[in-house]
């Protein structure tokens, strides 16, 4: 048996599909608990362990219980900030947007291990589950193809399970034609470069009612933040996206983690400016496609290439945001499936494969210590972002096809679409 036919044996057989659905539950299991433990001590003194990103969530926690949330976005070194464990120079460069600093201020509410495992097993099983809601027999296949982003997320601690779901979300009340397909898509505040694909997707579609329900939540979003934090957490918060454009350019990140063309693009020796340029064509390009996605495709198709084109907008977008992979992928694979050609599929799996998970290979092999952050001839290149463009390319290719084989397909009305959103509105 092929290794292709072994891969899609998980979406034709209910058998191999439950053992392998079993076999990855399994192993985010022992991962989490490893990390777990890995959270529950900081090391010695002579041994201090190597932080990571949830560690920088708890320590932003902690400032905003302290009232001092603000200097997060103007402090450089970790070891500078009075709640923070970590010895040396580690660089702590937070951008994100006010209404996350209240999301992680619940964090500091327990004890730094069961504050991880809370937010990561409460975060992926939501992932998991509006991911089997969208993606149905594809749900396994779509997890094997996209696993080392799983790893990704549960070792670093990261929020991709929480964007994921919330893009699933989007996408689930988008194929029932229902309004609330705004608040998630409002929620994705907290990470908006990964949003501009949907927004565009929404204009175009003219659903106007979801816009609305989306900009009422970034409001309410927005008040709440400021109501908790102050209106000076505004202030620093937006010098900090300058101070972040500043690092970008002088490569001040570990760029071969990132999954954008502006860090294949500086990371192959190109100067920021004509990076930058390379990523706005592709960006441009990308929202074009989503346009023109939303008028060739069906309701289904358009969802899941607007999924996959959202991470290729910003140049800021790192393998840990590819849960939003995994949601494009689990619409788009009962077409990939019947109209994909073996060498198509099988390239489709190996660059989603390769585009989750390169950021970690190169970190493990090349960059244990986690000391490559500053781009010269020692930083790896970034090649996430040429594979997921790649699966973005192969998956419109093999879209076609299927439109040019098959009676052009309708969008169904909202009335004749299945309800299958998992956080159901009763009515009355």
């Amino acid at each position: 048996m092929t290794l292709l036919a072994t891969i899609e044996a998980s979406y034709y057989s209910g058998g191999k599909r439950s053992f392998y659905a079993k076999f990855i539950l399994a192993a985010a299991i022992v991962l989490i608990a490893l990390s777990a433990i890995q959270f529950s001590s900081l090391g010695t003194k002579a041994h201090p362990r190597q932080l990571v990103d949830f560690d920088d969530f708890y320590i932003v926690g902690q400032m905003v219980w302290h009232g001092d949330v603000d200097k997060a976005y103007l402090v450089h070194s970790i070891g500078e900030i009075p709640a923070s464990p970590a010895r040396g120079k580690t660089l702590l460069l937070w951008t994100y947007p006010p209404p996350f600093d209240v999301l992680v201020a619940t964090f500091p509410l327990t004890s730094r291990w069961i504050a991880y495992c809370l937010f990561i097993v409460g975060s992926f099983a939501a992932y998991l589950a509006i991911l089997r809601r969208l993606a149905t027999e594809s749900f396994v296949l779509a997890l094997i193809v996209t696993f080392p982003v799983l790893v990704v997320e549960i070792r670093c601690g990261q929020n991709g399970f929480v964007t994921g779901a919330l893009i699933g979300l989007t996408c689930l009340y988008l194929r029932r034609g229902s309004a609330l397909a705004g608040v998630p898509l409002g929620l994705m505040a907290i990470k908006p470069h990964l949003a501009v694909a949907f927004a565009i997707y929404t204009l175009a579609t003219r659903r106007w009612r979801t816009a609305v329900a989306a900009c009422g939540t970034v409001a309410a979003t927005a008040i709440v933040a400021t109501l908790v934090l102050g209106i000076e957490v505004w202030a620093a918060f937006f010098h900090s996206i300058k101070q972040a454009g500043f690092f970008l350019a002088h490569g001040y990140y570990p760029l071969y983690r990132m999954v954008s063309f502006y860090a294949a693009a500086r990371t192959l020796g190109l100067p920021a400016s004509l990076a930058m340029f390379v990523q706005a064509v592709v960006a441009v390009a990308a929202l074009t496609m989503v346009v023109a996605a939303s008028r060739r495709f069906s309701l289904q198709q358009s969802l899941g290439l607007t999924a996959i084109a959202s991470l290729l907008i910003s140049p800021y977008a790192y393998d840990y945001d590819l849960p939003i992979l995994g949601v494009g992928l689990a619409l788009l694979l009962p077409d990939i499936l019947q109209f994909g050609t073996a060498f198509e599929r099988s390239l489709l799996y190996l660059s989603a494969f390769f585009a989750c998970g390169f950021g970690l290979v190169a970190a493990v092999v090349l960059d244990p210590q986690g000391t490559k952050i500053m781009l010269d001839e020692s930083m790896p290149v970034s090649l996430g972002g040429l594979a997921l463009l790649c699966v973005f390319g192969l998956a419109w290719r093999i879209l076609r096809r299927g439109q040019a084989s098959t009676p052009q397909a309708q969008d169904a009305t909202p009335a004749e679409i299945k309800t299958d959103s998992v956080f159901e509105v009763p009515s009355g």
